[in-house]
């Protein structure tokens, strides 16, 4: 049996079990209020660590500071994946993580309302690995499914999800030309892009090009276009694909996924290069290892943050992290994007307990698997909140290890004072 060592100070039995489909991407932008599409990243200061980092190795770091060109956001700070996939891991090595790919939970032992053991299946052979306190960061809720914890799936009624997508980067695009057709034909581009600043700001996002993608008439389910700028001058990242009416914990719905997903990148570039301006020399440069999945099981937790909440901007004495990026419901069965945004400061609080489940005594979890509505997790799901519910689950689990308590029996002043300590935000 494997010997797991500490992510934190003295604590000697704690589990991490999996990393977000969407991670797996080509590497969104951190928004610095919000988010972007992405995944589960755990234990770290995350934006202090990218910026430092990648700028360390000379890579380019666009942000503006006024509304993103798409409007949803304050700030889009690109990274580049393929540092990314690197720092990820020295981190963990860092840490003292035994780190495992190549692996996944398919079964696991619960005694007394906890988890015993979980069973790994890998290239290696299938083999058992105990601890005592577990944290489900799959994105899916694997580990809190297989231990019996209560869960929910998409919206209500008919529990379809959000769709997926395959991202995919594009080198060799003049942003140069895509500013100077937003400039000309403004109406032709969502209504929050900020036009009148876009000359003195730096191309981050574009949402749009409604024209050119219904006399386009591709066979996909959207009405528009989307892509983020850089990091590199002549680079985009697109998120355009759209694949519905699959269930992303479905072995053989995944399997069709995967290849409508690429059919779709194919279809997509080559619109891009015909009727974008700007993309006539363009050529895919990277395609994700898997397809993006945004809404899959999620647990019912403590407390399931709700749509009202998010829109309120509301507090909670309990507060692990906070979001400003406003709900963003890509229709599970239309074209359209359903936003609402959030009131009062611009940033709604996520609560402890939304990572605690019901009846499973030793678990966390964090990152889109957390308990929240159909509605709340089309914020809560994003790369950002990942990072900042991750970050508090590792920290409450080396407190209640440290402090022999389960994790619903945690002073949260503790963890509180804890995450202020490593800067996180919380008020």
């Amino acid at each position: 049996m494997l010997q797991r060592r500490s992510l934190f100070h003295n604590t000697s039995s704690l589990r991490v079990d999996g990393v977000d489909h969407q991670a797996q991407q080509t590497g969104a932008g951190v928004d610095h209020k919000g988010g972007a599409d992405g995944a589960d990243i755990q234990f770290a200061d995350v934006l202090q660590i990218f910026e430092s980092f990648l700028q360390g190795f000379g890579f380019l770091l666009r942000s503006s500071l006024q509304d993103g060109a798409c409007g949803f956001v304050h700030t889009v700070t690109p990274y580049d994946p393929e540092v990314y996939k690197v720092l990820a891991v020295e981190m963990l090595q860092e840490a003292g993580v035994d780190l495992l790919v190549h692996s996944f939970v398919d079964d696991l032992t619960v005694k007394e309302s906890a988890i015993h053991s979980v069973q790994l299946t890998t290239k290696s052979g299938r083999f058992s690995v105990s601890a005592d306190l577990f944290i489900d960061t799959t994105g899916d809720a694997d580990v809190a499914h297989l231990a019996g914890a209560p869960t929910e799936k998409g919206r209500p009624g008919d529990r379809k999800t959000q769709p997926m997508t395959s991202k995919f980067r594009m080198r060799g695009v003049d942003l140069k030309k895509v500013k100077e057709a937003i400039l000309a034909d403004p109406d032709n581009f969502y209504p929050k892009t900020p036009v009148k600043e876009l000359p003195d700001l730096p191309l981050t996002a574009v949402q749009g090009f409604y024209s050119q993608w219904k006399e386009a008439d591709l066979p996909i389910n959207r009405d528009q276009v989307l892509f983020f700028a850089g990091p590199a001058d002549d680079e985009v990242l697109v998120n355009m694909t759209r694949v519905q009416d699959l269930d992303g914990t479905d072995v053989e719905d995944l399997s069709r996924a995967e290849y409508e997903g690429r059919k779709q990148v194919l279809m997509v570039a080559d619109f891009l290069k015909k009727w974008i301006p700007g993309f006539e020399n363009a050529g895919i440069s990277n395609v994700g290892a898997q397809i993006g999945i945004r809404e899959t099981r999620r647990i019912v937790g403590l407390y399931t943050l709700q749509k009202e909440d998010v829109i309120a901007g509301r507090h909670f004495e309990d507060v692990i992290c906070r979001s400003g990026y406003p709900i963003d419901i890509h229709s599970p069965s239309g074209k359209n994007v359903e936003v609402a945004w959030v009131s009062g400061d611009g940033a709604f609080d996520i609560p402890y307990r939304s990572l605690v489940p019901q009846t499973v005594k030793n678990l966390l979890v964090a990152g889109r698997c957390l308990s929240a509505s159909h509605e709340a997790i089309a914020t809560s799901r994003l790369t950002p909140s990942a990072m900042g519910t991750g970050q508090a689950a590792g920290t409450a689990a080396a407190l209640c290890l440290n402090n022999g308590c389960a994790p619903a029996d945690l002073d949260v002043s503790l963890l509180q004072e804890e995450l202020v300590k490593d800067d996180v935000v919380l008020s």
